[in-house]
């Protein structure tokens, strides 16, 4: 097939540093490619990829020092995709919604993976304008808060078999937390829950412009008084599978309804066990006794450190193996576009569009039934 694969600018494909969407986005161009189909990515210019690369603009914009905004620069990249969209069989989009409105005309030739939050007031008002866009989920409990959506499949992410060694010793005496530091990420839980466990805490996280002012005021006084936490800032690919591999267990103690949680999987295929707080995601990834340990609060989460310990690392990694590869993400996604294609030629744009804003026979009852209470 000729896919196009559109990513967010905010960073590189892969990121440089800390990134989940364009991650996502480059483990599976790559793996599309190895399977023989011909892959156009839309991504910033400092990107590396396997597949055909079309720059849409000259760097990431996080790693840009010059004035630069987000939207234009989307809006240029999605100009372009538009202009060239006949020559792809399918336009895979991974902007969220950004979108909608440009493709609004050949939306049953596009598949849009929502990697974000859900359950986000002003997506409600958006959706209803465009309720026809085949989309996939991340995760079953993405989908939670908006469940009538034209949900066409949840496709799990991937990372690549082979790109961290699996290590069936641990060669560390530490917890590890992993990913960015932000109030719904749960830092200053992970330090609570080592403190509580009596292990070292190693922290390697990004930390955003927007979450500057938390870090300063709440994690960092936080740090000061720990006894055994060191925050070593982001670390890139080269790094990271040490860092995992090395560590007893990662932390992954969050406080919102995470869509997937990336990281979770980076730890598996290292074979390292995940202790992760039953929110969002969690259930899908972790199988609680095999590849980690599920739980509610922080003394649970110290108490399962312990039992982390004495779980079979191989097997976490076979569990990796077994759902969570990067070609395995790419063979659902692969089975995936066909259906979308054969959708739209057995129920055309129009009528699915025509359909979509139909109210079902529930909602127009409810409709008129307000509208005689409003008139008595």
């Amino acid at each position: 097939m000729r896919i196009a694969q559109i990513a967010p600018l905010y960073e590189s494909v892969p990121p440089k540093l800390y990134g989940g969407t364009e991650r996502v986005v480059a483990h599976l161009s790559n793996a599309l490619v190895a399977r023989g189909h011909d892959v156009t990515l839309f991504a910033s210019r400092d990107s590396k990829t396997w597949a055909s690369l079309v720059p849409c603009r000259d760097m990431a914009l996080r790693f840009d020092k010059d004035l630069s905004w987000d939207l234009p620069a989307h809006l240029a990249m999605l100009a372009q995709v538009r202009e060239m969209a006949d020559q792809f069989d399918i336009l895979h989009f991974h902007l969220d919604c950004h979108h909608f409105p440009l493709f609004d005309d050949i939306a049953h030739r596009t598949l849009t993976t929502l990697h974000g939050r859900q359950d986000i007031k002003d997506l409600h008002n958006l959706y209803l304008h465009y309720p026809y866009f085949p989309l996939v989920s991340v995760s079953d409990s993405q989908r939670l808060p908006a469940p009538n959506l034209r949900w066409i499949r949840t496709v799990h992410h991937g990372h690549p078999k082979d790109q961290y060694a699996f290590s069936p010793e641990r060669n560390g005496d530490y917890l590890a937390f992993l990913g960015r530091i932000a109030p719904e990420k749960g830092v200053d839980t992970a330090l609570a829950i080592a403190a509580k466990a009596g292990l070292p805490l190693r922290i390697a996280a990004k930390i955003d412009f927007a979450d500057r002012g938390y870090f300063n005021y709440r994690i960092a006084p936080l740090l000061e008084s720990a006894a055994n936490a060191e925050y070593i800032g982001e670390i890139d690919e080269t790094e990271k599978g040490d860092f995992l591999g090395g560590a007893v267990a990662l932390l992954f103690p969050i406080e919102w309804p995470e869509p997937f949680g990336l990281v979770m999987i980076e730890a598996m295929s290292c074979g390292t066990p995940v202790i992760a707080f039953n929110r969002g995601s969690v259930p899908e990834v972790i199988e609680h006794g095999v590849t980690g340990f599920i739980v509610e609060t922080a003394e649970e989460a110290a108490a399962a450190v312990e039992q982390a310990i004495k779980l079979d690392r191989a097997r976490i990694r076979a569990a990796f193996e077994q759902s969570f590869t990067a070609d395995i993400m790419a063979m659902n996604y692969e089975a995936t576009y066909p259906a979308v294609l054969d959708m739209a030629r057995i129920k055309p744009l129009a009528e699915l569009a025509a359909a979509a804003k139909t109210p079902s026979p529930a909602e127009s009852s409810a409709s008129g039934s307000a509208a005689a209470d409003a008139a008595a």
